[in-house]
């Protein structure tokens, strides 16, 4: 008689990265607190964080750095690294100026393990400090509260407009002014999408360039009505503070990301219905939360189909 043997289980899965089709943008990640947090917007050829640096973010050309904790920055060597490797071109990082020195010493020690040089490219910015991304599109840093110097960042289109009183007039007027020096068109901003990463509640979310952005990707680590104080603690956001902002906030989509694991998906949906008015609701998305943004995903393609009937 053969010996009863236990097999043993199987190794955890990693996490599937999040997805959002938020028209015209997808927001795709993995954002849990404390493990990994790292979320992309491939139109715009960012994306914030680089915890373990899911594949698809290797994409991105610029990396925005909310703060120097472990769970968001791990992986900045190694996208580096494979976006070389890949030849995919020389990485951009974006980061606070307090934490520059910090990242070129990272990448020092691994030409001291590796015997070869990563080519990369930082660009620290302090609060109100901007870059240009793309054409037209430019990424603007925040200062937010965290038990670290942190950075929230805005990502804005700035367009172009004729001044009114110059409406109507001739092309060849409009040069004439033009090369004489005047300017002929009023600049105004369109925001985007904002990403948070972790904060506290504070004067950032009076912001008019945040609470205006089309996506707000905002972190919600604790949602249990008992964790106020474990959140001022770690300077967090709670579930209370989503509520808030969502009273505040014009954006089309508020998405939450870095969730505890300790928080189950059935309980934070349940926090929610609690805490949250239904029709504030139905611009709340939980990044992580795969079945019910696939199930959304399946509803979106299925208009799409029916409007091309």
């Amino acid at each position: 008689m053969k010996p009863e043997v236990s097999i043993p289980k199987e190794p955890p899965r990693r996490s599937q990265m999040g997805y959002l089709y938020l028209p015209p943008f997808r927001v795709q990640g993995i954002s849990i607190a404390g493990e990994e947090s790292c979320v992309q917007i491939p139109e715009l050829d960012i994306c914030f964080d680089l915890g373990l640096v899911p594949r698809a973010a290797l994409a991105a050309k610029f990396a925005a750095l909310t703060h120097g904790h472990m769970d968001h920055s791990a992986g900045l060597s190694y996208w580096f690294s494979q976006r070389n490797f890949q030849g995919m071109g020389v990485g951009t990082l974006i980061c606070p100026a307090q934490i520059e020195q910090a990242i070129h010493n990272i990448m020092k020690a691994w030409v001291d393990l590796e015997a070869q040089k990563t080519p990369y490219n930082v660009i620290p910015l302090e609060h109100e400090g901007e870059v240009e991304i793309k054409n037209h599109i430019h990424l603007r840093a925040f200062a937010t509260k965290h038990t670290v110097p942190s950075l929230g960042y805005v990502l804005i289109e700035k367009r172009s407009k004729l001044r009114p009183d110059l409406v109507g007039l001739p092309q060849e007027k409009l040069v004439e002014l033009k090369n004489a020096g005047e300017t002929i068109t009023n600049t105004f901003e369109v925001p985007l999408v904002c990403y948070t990463g972790d904060t506290m509640w504070g004067e950032h979310f009076d912001r008019p360039d945040v609470l205006n952005a089309k996506i707000l990707i905002t972190e919600c680590t604790f949602v249990e009505p008992g964790d106020m104080k474990r959140a001022a603690v770690g300077q967090h956001l709670h579930l209370n503070d989503i509520a808030k902002l969502l009273e505040k906030t014009t954006a089309e989509a508020v998405v939450l990301t870095h969730l505890s694991r300790r928080s189950h998906l059935g309980q934070v949906k349940k926090q929610i219905e609690a805490v949250i008015d239904a029709k504030q609701r139905e611009r709340l998305f939980i990044l992580m939360d795969g079945r019910a943004n696939r199930e959304r995903l399946e509803s979106q393609r299925g208009d799409s189909e029916g409007e091309e009937e």
